[in-house]
């Protein structure tokens, strides 16, 4: 099965004058790059058959956000990419949950 088509809508409202929005199809998934910087993805998780979130948080608050519920490292290529974080719905579902992811991953993009 695709990613969710309604994660993906959540997460574009919420991109809504972020600045400059690009929606890419990559690796079964879809990315979203704000300002020509990779922001934050959709996509399925096939071993757990739920959607799932990537974001890109940088190295400064890695850890600490590593911490939080649903949260684990990214690890597409089976080697960990550090600053970068994959979500599972218990990390996303409510939507002070997901704006909060959202607004760690343009926080990070802004740096950028």
């Amino acid at each position: 099965m695709a990613y969710s088509d309604y994660l993906v809508e959540r997460v574009r409202q919420r991109l809504k004058g972020a600045g400059q929005i690009e929606e890419k199809k990559m690796m079964g998934g879809l990315l979203f790059m704000v300002n020509g910087k990779m922001c934050i993805g959709v996509d399925r998780d096939k071993s757990a058959d739920q959607d799932r979130l990537m974001v890109r948080v940088g190295k400064l608050n890695y850890e600490l956000l590593l911490q939080k519920k649903g949260s684990r490292k990214m690890d597409f290529t089976g080697r960990p990419m550090k600053g970068f974080l994959f979500l599972s719905p218990e990390a996303f579902d409510a939507e002070s949950d997901l704006d909060f992811w959202v607004k760690k991953a343009l926080e990070f993009n802004a740096m950028l």
